[in-house]
């Protein structure tokens, strides 16, 4: 078949399959496993020669690998280096012990593979796990943030792995870069990571485009990549790497807002290749055992992560709850299996057998917390956390951080309120973060930014832009997708105020009326009028002609209509100065 051919099968396969199985609440990553297991040899035999599809579509696990490590700030870490060593550890060392030791023991294999199967099914899926907590409403729980710990210390320890697969290889070592290289390489992505990359992006965003914006994101992933690995380590390490260097980087929203489809689209066709590589004959051959240790897999993490929240004292449906959350095998247990089978360290249909049971088991996982949510109803479930709001995160998001935006963003920061604020000019950014203001790179008028940002979390939006269009477009984005999110807009004019409203939108902060006035109300002092006067004159003006914007707004005026309107205003507004005049009550 084509390579256009190919592509159409693929995503035929990923459009029908995704949908159905999110709406079972399988998980998108078990309906890219069975599209591959229908389209590939094992079934239809759509589409040929997988392994070679495999090799490609690894590219999504680099993305993937990068964008933990732009989740993964330094300073998170630290705080959490606890509870991450402690509850993450403990799964890691247990899980990988009592299944590296049954492999051992009970199926007699060597050590070396029993220890590489072990740590490989120890890791959980971080995509299936957190959608199920989050779809169960335990993500932000006590025994939901242990859970997480547990799959952040998972993914930390993806890269240790790998590098402990290549160092057990039983092919040549000469051949291979000498260990120097390797570190020398890692350095340069440290030293190029630190001091290089955001210069270079901010160059980019100065005079570049969208488009060249996400190349340059493309670039940094798949260069740090091949770097690595002409040094000899993986490309995985590499991308995580130059991930956790730019986590604090203000251009972090936007890195990720660029790489994440290519990452949903590589790592979904991983999946696909990895399902068209499932050998199902091993299930007809083999139905007791591989079943079989699909439900011990299950048992004895779920057991290992029940053990260790309830040592951690949460109560026991809790404890259960996120230990099914946690019990499958995750995706990096492919990459483990196929980069041992690579470096030698494990035989073919040992890696075949393991890749068939993981995908197993993320079959069961989310029909066993299913069952376990019917039958732990809320009568005997323990009240769930995650609907109250959490203190830490930001509550406000102040989009465009120009003069007018930093004003309530200095008031923000003294009164200690986070906030997340997004702009657009590089040079504005660093100008700020050098007195602690912490932006990201971005422009706020783009619905996925929005989002990758932290929208969703946030209560009040400022809009502070100086652009009358995308200001209205941020606005009218805001409406349409969060809804419940309170809307403060900078308007610039009458003409911006009357489009605000039209969409809903009647919280605004007309940008040169109120400075206009405070000139009118200085300007009839000095022409003699009395202090009290001057300000109840403003004052009369101020209310009369929010009523005609007000009016102006509701009823959709064309241009003559707003004309004939601000007519008879003036004779209105005449009329009210007339009768203060003459002291008449109003």
């Amino acid at each position: 078949m084509s390579l256009l051919g190919s592509a159409f099968v693929f995503l035929l396969a990923a459009v029908v399959a995704v949908p159905i199985f999110r709406k079972l609440k399988l998980g998108a990553i078990l309906g890219y496993l069975v599209a591959g297991v229908v389209i590939g040899p094992s079934v239809m035999d759509w589409v040929n020669d997988p392994e070679t599809i495999l090799h490609v579509a690894e590219l999504g696990v680099v993305f993937l690998l990068f964008i933990i490590g732009l989740e993964l700030d330094p300073k998170q870490l630290w705080n959490m280096r606890k509870k991450i060593m402690l509850t993450g550890g403990s799964q890691l060392l247990f899980s990988s012990l009592f299944i590296g030791m049954m492999s051992f023991w009970i199926l007699s294999l060597s050590p070396v593979t029993a220890l590489i199967i072990g740590i490989s099914v120890a890791l959980s899926s971080t995509a299936f796990a957190v959608q199920l907590m989050e779809e169960h409403n335990v993500l932000k729980t006590p025994p939901g943030k242990q859970g997480f710990s547990i799959l952040l210390m998972q993914d930390v320890a993806v890269i240790p792995i790998l590098l402990l697969v290549e160092s057990l290889s039983t092919g040549d070592v000469a051949t291979g870069p000498a260990w120097w290289v390797s570190v020398l390489a890692l350095c340069i992505v440290l030293v190029v990571g630190r001091f290089l990359i955001n210069p270079f992006l901010s160059l980019i965003s100065h005079y570049g485009n969208a488009e060249v914006m996400t190349a340059s994101a493309l670039l940094i992933v798949i260069a740090t990549g091949l770097g690595m690995q002409e040094a000899g380590l993986s490309m995985g390490m590499g991308a995580f790497v130059a991930g956790i260097l730019l986590a604090n980087s203000s251009f972090k929203h936007q890195l990720e807002m660029e790489v994440g489809p290519f990452k949903g689209l590589f790592l979904g066709l991983f999946f696909i290749a990895i399902g068209m590589n499932l050998n199902l004959d091993l299930l007809v051959s083999e139905p007791l055992f591989i079943l079989g240790a699909s439900l011990v897999l299950v048992l004895v993490k779920g057991l290992v992560i029940y053990t260790i929240l309830r040592v951690a004292k949460q109560n026991v449906t809790d404890s259960v709850r996120i230990g099914l959350m946690l019990s499958q095998g995750g995706e990096f247990a492919f990459v483990v299996m196929s980069q041992a089978v690579g470096a030698g360290v494990i035989e073919t249909l040992i890696s075949q057998q393991v890749t068939l049971i993981v995908g197993i088991s993320m079959a069961l996982t989310s029909p066993l917390v299913i069952l376990h949510s019917i039958w732990f109803n809320s009568r005997n479930c323990p009240a769930v956390y995650d609907s109250e709001p959490n203190e830490k995160e930001p509550q406000v998001l102040i989009a465009g951080l120009g003069r007018f935006g930093q004003v309530s963003a200095r008031i923000l920061t003294a009164n200690k309120i986070p906030f997340i604020a997004l702009d657009k000019d590089p040079d504005q950014i660093e100008f700020l973060k050098k007195f602690g203001s912490k932006v990201f790179y971005g422009d706020a008028s783009r619905l996925d930014l929005l989002r990758t940002a932290g929208i969703s979390k946030v209560k009040i939006i400022l809009i502070a832009i100086d652009n009358d269009q995308e200001a209205l477009k941020i606005a009218y984005l805001v409406r349409e997708h969060f809804p419940d999110i309170k809307i403060i807009a900078r308007a610039r004019n009458r003409t911006s105020v009357m489009n605000y409203a039209r969409i809903g939108v009647n919280t605004y902060v007309r940008e040169v009326f109120p400075a206009g006035l405070d000139a009118a109300e200085l300007l009839l002092k000095a022409y003699g009028f009395d202090p009290e006067k001057a300000e109840r004159t403003v004052d009369v003006f101020a209310k009369h002609d929010s009523k005609l914007v007000e009016i102006s707004a509701i009823k959709n005026l064309n241009l003559q209509q707003m004309i004939d309107i601000n007519e008879l205003g003036k004779s209105e507004l005449q009329s009210l100065f007339e009768r203060d005049e003459k002291g008449i009550e109003r």
